[in-house]
């Protein structure tokens, strides 16, 4: 086989794959240009070089024409768009089929002393960043779809596969104990959002968008809620933390990285994204500050970037990462369809709470007194107004376009004891699976359930404290149990988690 036939079967192996080496003709994934970081929706179809690049009609047009004006020949750019070094080399010398200097066995022109390069003298031309736009770029691609796929999709998402409000509660009955009221709220919130998503709205009728906001003590479940919701649906869920955001032009990630996350989830496809819930914890962090000289970057000014986004709009946002630049390509994402959920924990909107309850009380015969010594944090929360909220402050555009209030209540003990054993991944059937993998069997005792809930309770944060308290404890058993393989069942005692005596162990019968 002559060398020209092998450049010919090479030319199109290469024309064949995208910038991933994939098959194009059966990727799944747009190509994205290597040089402006389109993807192939904005810029069309794609030109596949050797050395797995990916040029848009645009940037190769540029190209043609800064060749043309440097005085190469188009026969020239084809010969070097082989596996070859770079269009020029930083002495300026001719490279032409591995060759250096000569062009047609001639001997190339010298660049004069005033830098004036010659007619038949390669220009300092060099292709920036190609290392990183050779490397797999799949996390910055975006799903392909076909019109039959989109019209699939659309018959398998719609409204009667979305479950009741009712039947929502109940799967979320399984997996979280307690919270009646937030999982009433949360389920009627996401069911008619869903139906606002499919509505017809050829009527005149527009259904608005609500947004919810998830008060509660830290631990009390709020993102585990979110989450199991999530699942249930089976949509994209995106959680951020609003800590790291920043108003644009600072450090820290833009609004729009929001967004991006919920891309990611949805293995980036902007169909499917489009149709998510995005979870944005800690939302109490972006409050106003006060009293400061300084100014607020992460706070009013990240509040004020989000109205666009939760009320509904068409934001570019970077794909495969969380800030925008040249080596990132973008795309629109409308987020008119997308549930955002925010939740915190507020920590000093109780005592704001407080202050007007008690300046509300009344004084004589059959006036009704508040209490405010015996209320738990979470019946405090439950009392929330807007106006508690912009004292805290959060500014009232904001919080317009978070409707729905839903609190959740602070952890008792009898609490914390139904979730170590009640849900179906709680914590104690999970030590249980782990000893059952070693053919022990594992047994709580309900006096040693209400010890580990007591300690949690000490500890102050919430649901989470319970796999500390039981990490601590349950670190000598899974040590030494594994060692004697006559074990059989392991009882787990109060005496033993007070340190006052030890496990109950029984033997196999032989």
């Amino acid at each position: 086989m002559d060398k020209e036939q092998k450049d010919n079967n090479l030319s199109s192996q290469n024309g064949s794959k995208g910038s991933s080496g994939v098959d194009q003709n059966n990727s799944e994934y747009e190509d994205v240009c290597s040089m402006c970081r389109r993807t192939e929706r904005q810029a069309g179809k794609m030109v596949h070089l050797p050395g797995n690049l990916c040029v848009c009609g645009d940037c190769l047009q540029s190209a043609f024409d800064s060749f043309e004006r440097s005085g190469l020949q188009y026969s020239d750019l084809m010969k070097m768009s082989g596996m070859m070094p770079p269009f020029g080399d930083s002495s300026g010398q001719e490279v032409i089929s591995g060759q250096t200097g000569e062009k047609d066995g001639e001997k190339a022109d010298e660049t004069d002393r005033d830098g004036k390069k010659e007619k038949g003298k390669r220009p300092n031309i060099s292709m920036m960043f190609m290392n990183p736009m050779q490397q797999d770029q799949t996390r910055y691609r975006l799903k392909r779809k076909s019109e039959e796929e989109k019209q699939k999709e659309r018959e398998n998402f719609d409204v009667r596969s979305i479950p009741a409000p009712h039947q929502i509660k109940q799967q979320l009955d399984e997996y979280v104990v307690g919270q009646e009221a937030a999982k009433k709220a949360i389920s009627v919130a996401v069911y008619n959002h869903y139906k606002r998503v499919f509505a017809d709205n050829s009527d005149g009728v527009e259904i608005e968008k609500s947004n919810l906001l998830v008060l509660g003590p830290t631990g009390s479940g709020k993102t585990y809620l979110v989450k199991t919701l999530a699942r249930l649906l089976d949509v994209p869920l995106a959680i951020a933390d609003a800590t790291s955001l920043t108003e644009a032009g600072y450090i820290g990630d833009d609004i729009e990285s929001v967004i991006s996350k919920l891309l990611a989830a949805a293995d980036n496809d902007v169909d499917r994204a489009e149709h998510g819930i995005v979870f944005i914890d800690e939302i109490d962090k972006i409050a106003k500050k006060k009293n400061t000289n300084s100014r607020d970057v992460s706070g009013e000014s990240v509040q004020q970037e989000l109205l666009k986004m939760l009320e509904g709009s068409k934001i570019e946002v970077p794909v495969g990462g969380s800030s925008k630049n040249m080596m990132v390509p973008t795309t629109t994402v409308d987020t008119n369809n997308i549930l955002f959920i925010c939740g915190g924990a507020f920590p000093e909107l109780e005592r704001i709470i407080r202050e007007r309850l008690m300046k509300n009380n009344s004084v004589g015969f059959g006036a009704e007194l508040y209490e405010a010594d015996t209320k738990t944090e979470g019946e405090i929360l439950s009392k929330v107004t807007i106006e508690d909220l912009r004292s805290f402050g959060m500014i009232p555009e904001f919080l317009g376009r978070l409707p729905v209030v839903v609190t959740l209540d602070s952890l008792s003990e009898d609490f914390l004891v139904r979730i170590l054993t009640e849900p179906k991944n709680a914590i104690v059937k999970q030590y249980k699976k782990l000893l059952a993998m070693d053919e022990v069997n594992l047994i709580f005792e309900e006096d040693a359930l209400r010890v580990i809930a007591r300690r949690a309770l000490e500890k102050k944060t919430g649901a989470r404290a319970l796999r500390a308290v039981l990490e601590e404890f349950m670190q000598d058993i899974m040590y030494e149990i594994p060692k004697d393989s006559n074990i059989g069942q392991v009882t787990i005692t109060a005496d033993y988690l007070e340190k006052k005596g030890g496990p109950l162990i029984e033997f196999r019968s032989i």
